[in-house]
């Protein structure tokens, strides 16, 4: 029941039913998903624990919100992790069918983001990562990678990109899938270094506003 509460909540964070900073209604949620009170309570404790929801004293619970401090920080802990996937993959694609997938992945990662379609983004940017981890071979890498706490700030940010920052972010995927595809360990590394250089710089150009951190 605790999963099945957070796959609904996450899923909502990347389609845009839920944003950051939202109230959930614990009626309302209780409904759509079909549970009673007391689970949805004690699922939402999990999903505190995460930081994927806040926890208020008389006010209930809360769609976490990230400050700009907070995503850079995050993003320090998510870079290693995934250069680390990025070494592991170019090392271990070693076969057509291999390749095929993580230029499907990118592709659709692509796709989705001219589709200017947030949620269908979102989904592909984690299928990208699942698809390069798995080249990799190191089934604990997606556990430690907080992807899921990274789609906070994709949600808060992804409206308010300009096309310049969106084609930044973009070009990433298509430069670490070369680089593992044609298995340049370095190149792969320096890619991703690359690509969350590129974010980070886009985290500092955007408004206040963006990040408003944890409402109380």
């Amino acid at each position: 029941m605790v999963d099945k509460v957070a796959d609904t909540i996450i899923r909502g964070i990347r389609s845009g039913t839920f944003v950051p900073g939202q109230h959930l209604v614990e009626p309302d949620l209780m409904h759509r998903i079909g549970i009673s009170r007391g689970s949805l309570r004690e699922a939402l404790k999990h999903l505190s624990v995460a930081g994927i929801v806040t926890l208020t004293r008389f006010r209930g619970a809360y769609i976490a919100a990230l400050d700009r401090k907070t995503t850079l920080d995050l993003l320090d802990v998510l870079e290693p992790l995934a250069r680390l996937a990025a070494r592991l993959a170019a090392r271990n694609c070693d076969t057509k069918e291999k390749r095929l997938a993580l230029r499907a992945a990118a592709f659709a990662v692509e796709e989705a983001n001219k589709s200017l379609n947030r949620g269908k983004y979102l989904e592909q940017r984690r299928n990208f990562y699942t698809v390069l981890i798995g080249i990799g071979g190191n089934c604990e890498l997606e556990r430690a990678m907080p992807l899921t706490r990274a789609d906070l700030f994709r949600a808060q940010a992804e409206a308010r990109k300009s096309e310049k920052q969106r084609l930044r972010h973009i070009s990433g995927y298509a430069k670490v899938t070369k680089a593992v595809t044609e298995q340049d360990v370095g190149a792969a590394d320096r890619a991703v270094q690359s690509h969350f250089g590129g974010t980070r710089q886009t985290i500092r150009e955007l408004p206040e506003d963006v990040f408003p951190g944890v409402l109380p």
